[in-house]
């Protein structure tokens, strides 16, 4: 009746099986009762009829009873059918991942069987990597995810999908106790009651997104809206018990496991947690600079290693974890680990940050050699560029212009004079352009009534440099909105900072980049936008495949997981305001470029990283103080008033 099968099937003695198959019937019981339902208008109907034929049922009241009930039993099995039909055929959701064939790790195949031989479990169809530091097994088994499997078809085992950074990280033992717990959830998953209930909920999660299907008609999207208020109900019926179940599978692959490399699991565990902060550290401070230049970095994987033998050096907890890099690491179980490492690399660009699927003139891969050179400094000079194009928009002059060093260039002076809020140092007064004079900075509060003129002006740039939202055009970066539009205020408060300042002019200067930013990012949007339209409407060559879609994955479009929340106008600022810093400091005091493993892009002054200069920057931005940084830059050699080489 509820469509139970396999009741006297037992998965095994482990505790967390028996109640995954318990929970696993209560979801089936929901299924049940919702057939039930569907169906019971019309065994009504048949009751009628039936009574009516022997003579109980007669009358007029009676027909019409038959009738009233036979058209509602109609409706009824009609729109059960149609919603049976939309879960069965709904494409449930897949983790993008990258394929990995027995030919291409034959050796990782032959772990794993190994694996599952000893935990008298089936082995999983195929394996997968994906970039995160996580393991688990995934149903494709639908028809629709038969591209993505490499196992053959009568294969219905899971697919094993495990965290890039643990092939490179983990060693071959660590890597294989950590996987016993995940390979032994095979067997539960084999169950037919458990399958039939992971196929149930999947069915009904992928059905309550079908009304966000893109291209459907009026019609047909009311008809989808309502199968996914049904779909909606039956899954917040059987949530708990579709929770719980996942919980018993995961407790009884736990509990077969205690049986194989136990003791060195308790020690891999460790290397997980590990792997997992240099991971994230990796993507949020290295590799997120170099996506948002269009670059990504080709070896994410190798370059864990670095980050992590980096913390080990750091760290005095971290003490003896590089020791462990002297054993066979657990991507010697790859043919070509360098090529796999590559695709897991472009596949984290894109789920991160909603890169192109593949290389392009604007989406270019860098080696870790190159990093220093093509991100780094690309990076500092594009923001500088950026902070001197906003700067001439907001009329600021060159503080050196009357000076006998000035080359018309722009300097560092120029930014530290805008934002300071004491007088600036001896030699770089020039002649108000009014012909009053300029020994002390506009914003000094020592004179009031030129600090609230200025004030003033400079807002009111700001205000006009504000751009207003677009919607579905994007406008050239390079120009600011002549006229502001309504709630420019409302916008310029959700720019800057919460809590008050007593720099104005940092306030503007933020306010205008974050409109500039926000042009150039609608702009990049709009060109995505539009290739993913050329690549949905055109029509692959014969014989070839269907194009990528730009910033599109399986499941909608992407990054599905953003690393960091929008930034502020405040910390916009200061970055900019770094990136003018280091490359004054590139220029003029023989500084280089490069790369630490744990913060991202750094400056290296007589080959040691410079760990000191973000506050003094931030003295700057947000006390108008420029006193701690122009001692910074006496004491590294930087020259502020000698132009810079921008992009």
């Amino acid at each position: 009746m509820y469509g139970v099968s396999g009741t006297g099937a037992v998965v095994g003695e482990e505790w967390g099986a028996r109640a995954a198959r318990s929970r696993a019937l209560a979801v089936l019981r929901v299924r049940g009762r919702a057939l039930g339902l569907a169906v019971l208008p019309a065994a009504v109907a048949v009751v009628l009829y039936a009574g009516g034929a022997t003579g109980h049922f007669t009358g007029a009241g009676w027909d019409t009873a038959r009738w009233v009930v036979t058209v509602l039993a109609i409706l009824v099995l009609l729109s059960a059918t149609a919603v049976a039909l939309v879960v069965a055929r709904a494409r449930p959701a897949a983790t993008p991942t990258v394929e990995l064939s027995e030919t291409a790790a034959p050796d990782l195949y032959r772990l794993v069987r190994d694996l599952a031989d000893r935990l008298d479990v089936p082995a999983p169809s195929a394996i997968a990597l994906t970039p995160d530091c996580d393991s688990w097994l995934e149903d494709r088994t639908h028809r629709a995810h038969r591209s993505l499997r490499t196992a053959p078809d009568g294969d219905d085992a899971p697919v094993l999908v495990i965290g890039s950074p643990f092939l490179w990280w983990m060693r071959v033992a660590e890597l294989r106790a950590v996987l016993a717990p995940v390979v032994a959830g095979t067997g539960p998953a084999a169950h037919p009651d458990i399958a039939a209930a992971r196929r149930f909920v999947r069915g009904l999660d992928a059905a309550v997104a079908v009304p966000e299907t893109p291209g459907l008609d009026p019609f047909r999207r009311l008809g989808a809206h309502g199968v996914g208020r049904v779909a909606r109900v039956l899954l917040r019926a059987c949530r708990g018990h579709a929770g719980e179940m996942e919980r018993g599978v995961a407790a009884a692959g736990s509990e077969r496991a205690q049986t194989v490399d136990y003791g060195v699991r308790i020690v891999a565990q460790e290397q997980v947690g590990l792997a997992y902060a240099g991971w994230d550290r990796l993507l949020t401070r290295v590799a997120l600079p170099a996506w948002r230049m269009g670059r990504w970095p080709a070896k994410l994987d190798a370059g864990v290693v670095s980050a992590l033998t980096e913390l080990s050096r750091r760290d005095r907890l971290a003490d003896g974890f590089s020791s462990r890099l002297g054993e066979r690491p657990a991507c010697d179980l790859l043919e070509e680990p360098g090529a796999v490492d590559e695709a897991t690399s472009l596949l984290a660009a894109r789920l991160f940050h909603g890169g192109p699927a593949e290389a392009g003139p604007d989406w270019s891969p860098v080696e870790w050699s190159q990093y220093p050179e093509e991100v780094v400094d690309r990076k500092w000079r594009t923001d500088a560029a950026r902070l001197h194009e906003v700067l001439d928009r907001l009329g600021v002059a060159d503080s050196t212009a009357g000076s006998p060093s000035a080359s018309g260039g722009p300097t560092l002076t120029r930014v530290m004079a805008h934002l300071s809020t004491t007088p600036p140092a001896p030699g770089t007064d020039t002649p108000d352009p009014e012909g009053r004079r300029a020994s002390q900075d506009p914003l000094d509060p020592q004179d009031p009534h030129d600090s609230e003129e200025v004030s003033e002006e400079v807002s009111e740039e700001a205000v006009e440099g504000t751009v207003e939202e677009t919607s579905g055009e994007a406008a050239a970066p390079a120009s600011f909105s002549d006229s502001p539009g309504d709630g420019l205020d409302d916008r310029l408060d959700d720019v800057l900072d919460d809590e008050p300042h007593a720099n104005p002019a940092a306030d503007a200067l933020a306010a205008a980049l974050s409109a500039l930013l926000a042009r150039e990012e609608a702009a990049r949007e709009a060109r995505a936008a539009e290739a993913a339209k050329t690549a949905r409407t055109s029509a692959p060559a014969p014989g070839g495949t269907s194009p990528h879609v730009a910033v599109s994955g399986p499941d909608g479009p992407l990054p599905l997981f953003p690393l960091q929340p929008p930034r502020t106008g405040r910390d916009l600022l200061a970055d900019h305001v770094t990136a003018m810093v280091c490359c004054a400091a590139v220029d003029t005091a023989e500084a280089i470029p490069g790369l630490d493993w744990l913060d991202g892009p750094a400056l290296l002054v007589g080959g040691e990283r410079t760990v000191d200069l973000g506050p003094r920057v931030l003295a700057l931005v947000e006390d108008g103080d420029p006193e701690p940084l122009r001692a910074w830059l006496a004491r590294t050699g930087v020259r502020p008033e000698k132009p810079v080489r921008l992009v």
